[in-house]
């Protein structure tokens, strides 16, 4: 059984985008409660989490961004926009978020850790490079991806991002860039309204993104399907050195937010599917960021599946997927024709 780390840091409680606003303070008793109950496990380690550094977030971010981030600190209340607000503790909890993502990937590269979660807020990948949205301020884990290639020299790093929104802020930031792939599953038209199909990636970056737009309903069988005939293959052929995931547990079948009927043992199992990928092609070096998440109960239930399918490893993919709807199968079969000539034949 896997070593895993979690890291966390009650600073990230004092962010408060206001009352009634869905990503809440109370959003860390649910990792709190699932994060005591597992260190009480021989297996598990409590991060040591850390504020993100100004040139860990310029790799992201531009300047004028991270100022006007820094400068919320000032006021009770920033307005970014209708559904992005700041307190004054907000810079101070986004900087420890982003900090504590870096410092996942340095106790997983480093050898310290096999595996590790971060449950933190705000969260990150709906930030753009010079714009916070959809509730977040700095992109944790692409900050935290940067600084596995320029910290630890890695030159394969994956992020996939299950979250119900699509990560557009992540997308974005290694569009270009064949270095990171980038894989989501998300609900669609929902917000922000990218992550189409026909978004593949530009310049060297082309093939290096695959996104799947999915209509609302979507149950664990189709989730899983995707997985085991375009995602895990990508992956393969990918190799990567370490994968992230952009762990939102939104299209939990209780969110109030998406519309998809996951269960938490779905993501539990997409989990042991990407922990078996990184087992074949490195350390086993996997990386879970919260995302959203906006029913407690099931946010509290996502995560300890996420965290034990990170503890448990590897689990080979499903046998026959027999309930998928013929959209979903339509979707496959376009996605895999999409990145044909980059990367040839995906389906299992």
């Amino acid at each position: 059984m896997a070593q895993l780390a979690l890291f966390s840091d009650e600073l990230c409680r004092r962010h408060n985008a206001g009352a009634g606003h869905p990503e809440r303070p109370e959003r860390m008793d649910a990792v709190a409660n699932v994060f005591e109950e597992l260190l009480q496990r021989p297996e598990m380690r409590k991060g040591e989490g850390r504020d993100g550094t100004i040139t860990e977030l310029r790799r992201i971010h531009t300047a004028e961004h991270i100022t006007r981030i820094e400068e919320s600190a000032a006021r009770p209340v920033t307005v970014f926009d209708a559904d992005t607000v700041a307190n004054n503790h907000s810079f101070a909890a986004a900087l420890r978020a982003a900090g504590c993502a870096c410092a996942a990937v340095d106790a997983v590269c480093s050898g310290a850790v096999e595996r590790a979660f971060v449950g933190t807020r705000p969260p990150g990948h709906h930030a753009e490079a010079g714009r916070p949205m959809g509730f977040c301020l700095f992109n944790n884990v692409a900050v935290a991806a940067e600084h596995a290639r320029k910290r630890h020299g890695l030159e394969r790093v994956a992020i996939v991002d299950w979250d119900v929104h699509h990560g557009n802020g992540t997308m974005h930031s290694f569009y270009d860039d064949p270095g990171v792939l980038y894989v989501s599953l998300h609900q669609s038209p929902l917000f922000p309204g990218t992550g189409y199909l026909e978004e593949l990636g530009r310049d060297a970056g082309y093939g290096y993104t695959l996104n799947l737009p999915l209509s609302a309903g979507r149950s664990d069988t189709e989730y899983l399907f995707l997985c085991d005939q375009l995602v895990l293959p990508l992956l393969d052929r990918f190799q990567p050195e370490l994968i992230l995931i952009s762990a939102g547990f939104d299209a939990h079948e209780r969110d109030p937010l998406g519309s998809m009927l996951l269960s938490a043992e779905a993501f539990g199992a997409m989990t042991r599917r990407l922990v078996a990928v990184a087992e074949r092609h490195g350390t086993g070096a996997v990386v879970a960021v919260l995302e959203g998440g906006y029913s407690l109960h099931g946010l509290e239930l996502g995560i300890r599946a996420t965290a034990s399918g990170l503890l448990l490893g590897g689990e080979a993919p499903g046998g026959a997927h027999t309930i998928v709807d013929s959209a979903v199968e339509a979707l496959a079969d376009r996605a895999a024709q999409a990145l044909h000539d980059h990367w040839g034949a995906l389906s299992r």
